[in-house]
């Protein structure tokens, strides 16, 4: 169903190292520092590995903000690591090495890394010059996969965007991209990708627009409703003749007198007229309104199986 029921895992105390920091920091005092209200408290903290060209601000509790040129992994990767001017970044992290940070080997030697768009806990990623999907493996969708491009990457395990007075996800507006490259005239869609993947169960379809689908409905049932009219007709005209013809009689040629009824004809002619009438009939009007339900049910803004959504919309 939605994510993982596991809970968090708390390590306080369960280094030795830990303790050891601890237990000195609080000598003196009545009660060991635990990070308890603020305090200080001792986290393992791996050391980052910075490139010359980078300034980094960070404390001793796993958060970092890198300012420096285009880098999703060690320092010769991104665009960055290849010698680019234009490629600027802002990477904003907490929790490098993610649920299993550690500041030394067993040996007692530090541990160097340099940033994991994946494993990494949560990440703001912020780049002039950048191929933002490989950068967080997302798959190409229908709007592709673009390079060389400005891009912002957000990662975690819970995301929330919330705006007070309404959200909007807007794409284009410019007439050229932040490369130069002319965009005027093209209008890049909007992907909702499920799972990050885009085959079999998971494959992208258009969005349906509410105000069209509504049309659609409606002149479907009223389609429908038509032939329902033109079946009634036909009911109709047909009982009729089953009526002339339950009771027909030919002229017997012994001085034109009528003959009787054809039994037969005229015990099948009776049970169908009887169901027409009380079967057929009664269905086709019970079929109208069932469609009048439909159009109730799910065209009438006032209706909670309305099918558009009163407060989101597309294009």
């Amino acid at each position: 169903m939605g994510g993982s029921d596991k809970k968090a895992v708390s390590r306080i105390g369960k280094n030795k190292k830990s303790d050891k920091v601890l237990s000195s920091m609080s000598k003196g005092s009545k009660t060991r520092v635990k990070g308890i209200a603020g305090d200080v408290s001792y986290e393992s903290v791996p050391q980052f590995i910075n490139n010359p060209s980078e300034v980094v601000l960070h404390n001793n509790h796993n958060s970092w903000i890198v300012l420096g040129r285009d880098r999703p992994r060690g320092s010769e990767s991104g665009y960055g690591g290849a010698g680019e001017t234009q490629a600027a970044s802002i990477d904003m992290v907490v929790g490098r090495l993610g649920q299993q940070p550690v500041e030394v080997t067993k040996d007692g030697e530090k541990i160097f890394v340099d940033p994991d768009f994946k494993i990494d806990a949560a990440r703001i990623y912020i780049s002039q010059k950048t191929d933002i999907d490989h950068n967080f493996a997302i798959v190409k969708g229908e709007v592709g996969s673009p390079e060389t491009r400005s891009g912002i990457g957000i990662k975690a395990d819970g995301i929330r965007v919330i705006g007070r007075e309404g959200i909007k996800l807007v794409t284009g507006g410019d007439m050229r991209n932040s490369q130069g490259a002319d965009q005027e005239g093209s209008t890049p869609g909007i992907d909702l990708i499920a799972g990050n993947r885009t085959t079999g169960w998971y494959n992208l379809q258009p969005l349906v627009k509410g105000k069209n689908l509504k049309t659609a409905l409606e002149e479907i049932t009223m389609m429908i409703s038509k032939l329902n009219g033109i079946v009634n007709s036909f009911l109709i005209t047909q009982m009729k003749f089953n009526s002339a013809l339950t009771h027909h009689f030919h002229q017997s040629p012994f001085f034109g007198a009528p003959t009787t009824p054809s039994l037969v004809v005229a015990g099948v002619g009776m049970k169908t007229l009887a169901k027409q009438l009380d079967t057929v009939q009664v269905d086709l009007v019970s079929h109208k309104n069932n469609l009048n339900t439909l159009v109730t049910k799910h065209c009438d803004p006032g209706s909670p199986d309305y099918i558009n959504s009163r407060f989101n919309h597309t294009n």
